[in-house]
């Protein structure tokens, strides 16, 4: 399986923590956070991770190189300030016709990869959604679900939260116009309205070093 991490986000919730290191690069006990993602990720059936850089990316690129001495194939691709789906296009010459794509914020220890691939590969959709029944918690929930696909996006009232992983065919990259910026919500939104989207729902939560806090209760788990 191939995963694409972004990591080029300017982080600008962190303030200080980020202004001269890549969020990716944050220290999480002893080590950077974007490690704990891939020796995770290692775990599943992984063997080839992408990483979209942008803001400090060389930085990344330094310390995971080609991933040799981490055991897993590391390739690289420049966002170019376009988005997290617009960072996926500029990757389109290195990506398989299916492929994983994570935050480059997210630690999601609670997700079955290997469960959730095999779930894509047995539907007829080019995406599959991983979610979260949260209610609000930790996170404002931004998803709305109806008979096994993702309706809406985004929308007031909504149970579920975007967990953090989704599968895509190859083929959604016809939708996204190249070398511009391209919002995720606008992104999930054509594919909601051609019903391309269905969903993984995990049980167990989610965590993050989106903003502060999350960055404070993920060093407490990873002690």
């Amino acid at each position: 399986m191939q995963m694409v991490i972004l990591c080029g986000g300017l982080a600008t919730r962190l303030g200080i923590i980020a202004k001269e290191i890549p969020k990716s690069m944050i220290d999480i006990n002893g080590k950077p956070f974007l490690q704990h993602q891939i020796e995770l990720l290692k775990k599943h059936d992984f063997d080839e991770i992408i990483l979209c850089i942008g803001h400090l990316g060389e930085q990344i690129k330094n310390y995971f190189g080609d991933g040799t001495k981490f055991g897993i194939n590391i390739k690289y691709s420049k966002d170019n300030q376009l988005g997290v789906i617009g960072a996926i296009k500029n990757a389109e010459p290195l990506l398989r016709d299916n492929f994983f794509m994570m935050y480059g914020d997210s630690y999601l220890p609670h997700l079955d990869f290997n469960n959730m691939y095999q779930k894509y590969q047995n539907q007829d959709k080019l995406a599959l959604m991983s979610i979260w029944k949260n209610n609000n918690k930790t996170d404002k929930s931004n998803i709305k679900i109806k008979n096994g696909l993702v309706t809406n996006v985004g929308e007031p009232n909504s149970d579920y939260v975007d967990y953090g992983a989704i599968v895509l065919n190859k083929k959604i990259l016809e939708l996204i116009p190249p070398n511009k910026p391209f919002s995720t919500k606008e992104f999930w939104k054509k594919l909601t309205s051609k019903k391309q989207l269905g969903i993984y729902e995990v049980k167990k939560r989610l965590y993050h070093i989106g903003n502060i806090d999350g960055l404070k209760e993920l060093r407490k788990i990873k002690t």
